[in-house]
């Protein structure tokens, strides 16, 4: 069982930035996989961006369109903690942000994928 709290979130001007955290309980924190989701009201959750666990080789991120070159997830494993830095940011990036889990395979890149969620941290970004 894996317990997600996530911090960071506020209100910020269009074009600032914030860094998004999220710490994981549990010792095998390492070997997930790690996304962030959002959702703005009265849509859907969408994928924001994720990480693979380490391995060997290092690890590899995914970002979706709409925030690639502006948001960037990163992980450190030695806290049990990842992140995701977003700048430049618009008021279309207004949303519940939500840490996700996966404990086995693939970065989780739909709702369905995700084994364990935090309970979200608001960002709210004012034109």
């Amino acid at each position: 069982q894996v317990q997600l709290v996530e911090s960071g979130g506020g209100l910020v001007q269009a074009g600032g930035s914030l860094r998004l955290s999220c710490a994981a309980s549990g010792r095998t924190f390492s070997s997930y996989a790690m996304s962030w989701f959002r959702q703005a009201p009265g849509k859907e959750r969408e994928f924001v961006a994720g990480i693979t666990a380490i391995t060997w080789s290092g690890s590899r991120t995914y970002t979706s369109d709409s925030v690639k070159g502006r948001f960037t997830i990163s992980r450190d494993n030695a806290k049990n903690t990842v992140y995701l830095q977003m700048v430049s940011l618009k008021p279309e990036d207004t949303a519940v942000y939500y840490c996700a889990a996966r404990e086995i395979g693939l970065v989780p890149t739909s709702p369905t994928l995700v084994d364990y969620w935090g309970q979200g941290t608001q960002v709210t970004v004012s034109s």
